[in-house]
């Protein structure tokens, strides 16, 4: 995993790529809340946490992911610049654009903003996972639990946990409809269609000898499960999905 401020290759590139990807995440997130149709299941456990507390979506969003990489700890995950990034701007962007997209509407007009969150959520997954900055927290965590479990299955891990947040946050009042199935059956496809257009390539990096602080580690990304944007998982192998 790519620690905190590791950027000597590539950095004009591989930030600006990593804020656009943010950013448009964020702005993904809120086309889809606004269509009414259903949200993917860690949103839907934020809209149902923010229907409980009265927080705003993305001051949730915040908390949420600034909770999740507190369990970063005990599993000795490091994070990545991308990954504090992570958990400040997406809520920050989700709120903005909420404040200027009306809601409401006709079907056809949902349906057509809940596609647009979907492809725009695919392609701001590859662009954020392609500048290989760091994980999101979600996925982090995820990849984490399974590295110190072997023989532990990703996608089983990953399964129960969504499994989880989405009965979570429709209890608690979160969106669920055909935005959810929608989102669960293309999403990995979409990624990894803009995957291979915005991963960055770097050149591997000359070893080092071991020092105090040990052998001098390469700044690529492991390979993992799909992304959760909120889930990303830094990858631009297979699988892919929201990076968060």
């Amino acid at each position: 995993m790519a620690p905190i401020g590791n950027l000597r290759q590539r950095p004009v590139r591989r930030l600006t790529q990593l804020y656009a990807g943010l950013l448009l995440y964020g702005v993904s997130m809120a086309l889809m809340i606004r269509s009414g149709l259903g949200l993917d299941p860690w949103d839907v456990f934020h809209e149902g946490l923010s229907r409980l507390t009265g927080l705003s979506f993305g001051t949730v969003t915040i908390a949420v992911g600034a909770l999740v990489l507190l369990l970063w700890i005990p599993l000795r995950q490091r994070p990545g610049l991308g990954t504090v990034s992570n958990v400040l701007v997406i809520g920050l962007v989700v709120d903005a654009t909420l404040a200027l997209l009306p809601g409401g509407g006709p079907l056809a007009a949902r349906a057509a903003l809940l596609v647009a969150g979907i492809v725009a959520n695919g392609a701001a997954t590859a662009l954020y996972l392609g500048a290989r900055l760091g994980p999101g927290p979600r996925d982090g965590l995820m990849t984490g639990y399974v590295a110190r479990r072997p023989g532990r299955s990703v996608r089983l891990v990953r399964t129960v946990i969504e499994i989880t947040v989405l009965a979570l946050g429709w209890l608690l009042g979160g969106t669920v409809g055909v935005g959810t199935v929608a989102y669960a059956l293309t999403i990995g496809p979409l990624a990894q269609f803009f995957l291979p257009v915005f991963t960055v390539d770097l050149p591997p990096r000359e070893p080092a000898a071991p020092g105090p602080a040990g052998p001098e580690r390469d700044d690529r990304i492991a390979a993992g499960p799909e992304p959760d944007g909120h889930n990303v998982v830094e990858a631009p192998a297979t699988d892919c999905g929201q990076p968060r």
